[in-house]
């Protein structure tokens, strides 16, 4: 009999289909918000879609902040954290991709915890904090002050209570958890994904896929994440090849903003994803490639390093990509080449001779720990890397 425990997230609704300005403002007018702060990116600020969203809230808007980088840097977290102090803000709505999401998260923890430096930041990171690291503790450090998200990517940072947030420095990304970490809402709404360039979006709907294919290959699988990945590969696989041929078709980009949103929920069930994750946190904090784009590259390589465990659990992958017989490893990544995205690490700006550093930063915890079959130093994951240039 396999037991185990299920944490549901503290997040109230989402609303998906539909504009996301009734749908915010609604969120407003719950949480009776008077002084609604947004938080962006430059690569939105000045659009359309943006002022429309920052129109419909009226006086009620307090203040806008768009200095988020990719990969959300500490120093981004606290200028962001200031913003909202001086602001007077009582609610947060993201605009944007994992960045800014994940950005916002760091941010609301060092407001509630009057955190005003990088260095202070320390005193919380891993969930040093009365609020803990379990997702399900809602009720440990209640807090007022909470964030509605509007995703601009497919990343789905929108339905984790973890930011990641990146030490600049150091090269390393590091996890803030907190149970009110969440957004309280998120507003699904496709039309929001028409500023991000088609390329991004791509990249972020692989990792979605990766959501979903590393569970679903994982060690110990349950139920529940089996129906939720299963299901999450089987849109994706469809929708994310339709965005590519008419990126005009809001109703494919609506169905990748479910499919993201399935293939996140498993982690509430504990399942663990593996080294596609970890090596992509490795890639993005210490060499800045996209999240996305780690996906893409790494996600087919680690099936075929992974495929002397879970093999026939790989068989169910290239099925669902059309391919039932094949290799799952091989089929994945041409997948990946028909979205016109970046597929080898060399296309991700990663040269040869960096493959045993970024193999050497590898220390012994994270995803990569958990990868289904056991990765036991630098040389192992030598060999994913290879796969991958």
């Amino acid at each position: 009999m396999q037991g185990g425990t299920h944490h549901w997230l503290a997040q109230q609704r989402v609303h998906y289909g539909q504009p996301a300005a009734p749908a915010v403002l609604a969120e407003v007018e719950r949480a009776g918000a008077s002084r609604v702060f947004v938080m962006t990116t430059r690569s939105l600020t000045d659009g359309d879609y943006l002022a429309g969203l920052c129109a419909a809230l009226g006086p009620r808007l307090a203040g806008k902040f768009d200095a988020i980088p990719a990969h959300s840097p500490r120093e981004a977290v606290i200028a962001g954290a200031q913003a909202l102090r001086e602001a007077r803000a009582d609610l947060v709505v993201a605009v944007g991709g994992g960045s800014v999401i994940d950005a916002t998260k760091v941010m609301l923890q060092c407001v509630w915890y009057g955190i005003d430096s990088v260095e202070g930041m320390a005193t919380i990171v891993g969930g040093r904090h009365a609020g803990g690291t379990e997702p399900s503790g809602w009720t440990r450090d209640p807090q007022s002050l909470r964030m509605v998200a509007v995703p601009t990517t497919l990343s789905a940072a929108e339905f984790s209570n973890s930011g990641g947030v990146t030490d600049i420095q150091r090269g390393l990304k590091q996890r803030y958890p907190h149970p009110l970490a969440v957004p309280v809402a998120v507003a699904l709404d496709p039309a929001a994904t028409l500023a991000t360039p088609l390329g991004l979006l791509l990249s972020t709907g692989m990792r979605a896929m990766d959501h979903a294919v590393e569970r679903w290959c994982a060690a110990r699988p349950v139920a529940f994440s089996d129906a939720m990945s299963h299901q999450a590969m089987q849109v994706l696989a469809r929708a994310l090849p339709a965005v590519k041929a008419d990126p005009a078709d809001l109703q494919a980009r609506a169905d990748c903003q479910i499919a993201m949103w399935l293939s996140i929920l498993p982690q509430a069930s504990g399942v663990p994803v593996g080294a596609s994750h970890g090596i992509g946190y490795i890639l993005g904090g210490a060499y800045h490639v996209p999240h996305g784009v780690t996906s893409c590259v790494m996600l087919p390589s680690v099936l075929e390093w992974n495929e002397p465990v879970n093999a026939e659990r790989q068989r169910t992958v290239a099925a669902i990509l059309g391919r039932p017989g094949e290799r799952a490893g091989p089929v994945l990544r041409e997948f990946v080449r028909n979205l016109g995205v970046p597929w080898r690490l060399r296309d991700a700006g990663i040269r040869q001779e960096d493959l045993p550093a970024i193999a050497a930063r590898y220390d012994g915890t994270g995803p990569i720990a958990t990868n289904p079959r056991p990765i036991r130093g630098a040389a192992d994951l030598e060999e994913i890397l290879a796969l991958a240039f």
